[in-house]
């Protein structure tokens, strides 16, 4: 069981990561959606993104930064959250259109996508670093915004979970590249099986580590 110490701490670090959407309510709009991504960086797999219009009178004890949470955390984090948002929406996008319009705007893409299903739609969004441009609210990049707005931490959470079962589903398909380890990011498990295997239809085939450039021959 937690101490008071504990307890109170957690309140007042949950206080001061909901200060962003707080001075934005004071300002006239309420609701305001955060917004993340996960796998921007991953080798195979698509890339997710989460909205999340967060209730302002229901903070979720731990909720931070996904990258900073175990994944059985995020799991129970990511029902929580679904449970006390006003709205949230997951979307993404394949490899096979990143590989068409680029990482950055297949990122955009699937970031539009889950702000657009919200409902109801929010006054305004927070994101995590990424430029929205063309949206019919305002949206506000904040770099490193999952560390410092909870609706963008709630966002993150909810992406890297959506996309963590994903990439298991996708470990059944191919079990020889260890996605269910990795989760598709470049680490040495998964290049070494790209060097044995090649690439499988769910790779990233415009990322220099899954095919590199004829003009530097093959590592």
């Amino acid at each position: 069981m937690a101490t008071i110490e504990q307890l109170l701490g957690e309140a007042f670090r949950l206080r001061l990561l909901r200060g962003v959407e707080a001075f934005l309510g004071q300002a006239g709009y309420g609701l305001v959606a955060g917004v993340d991504e996960a796998g921007r960086g991953c080798l195979a797999g698509p890339v997710v993104a989460a909205a999340v219009i967060a209730d302002p009178r229901i903070a979720v004890p731990g909720v931070d930064d996904s990258k900073r949470l175990s994944a059985t955390l995020r799991e129970r984090l990511a029902d929580a959250i679904r449970r006390s948002s006003v709205a949230w929406s997951v979307a993404h996008v394949s490899p096979q259109t990143i590989d068409r319009i680029n990482i950055l705007e297949a990122t955009r893409r699937a970031m539009r996508r889950a702000l657009k299903t919200l409902n109801p739609a929010p006054d305004c969004a927070v994101v995590d670093a990424v430029p929205l441009a063309g949206s019919p609210f305002p949206c506000l990049p904040l770099v490193r915004g999952d560390n410092l707005s909870y609706a963008v931490a709630c966002a993150s959470i909810l992406a890297k979970v959506t996309r963590d079962r994903m990439m298991l589903d996708l470990h059944r398909r191919y079990p020889q590249y260890g996605f269910d380890a990795h989760k598709g990011y470049g680490a040495l498990q998964h290049r070494e099986a790209l060097r044995h295997h090649g690439p499988t239809p769910v790779h990233r085939l415009t990322f220099r580590s899954v095919l590199p450039r004829l003009d530097e021959g093959v590592r």
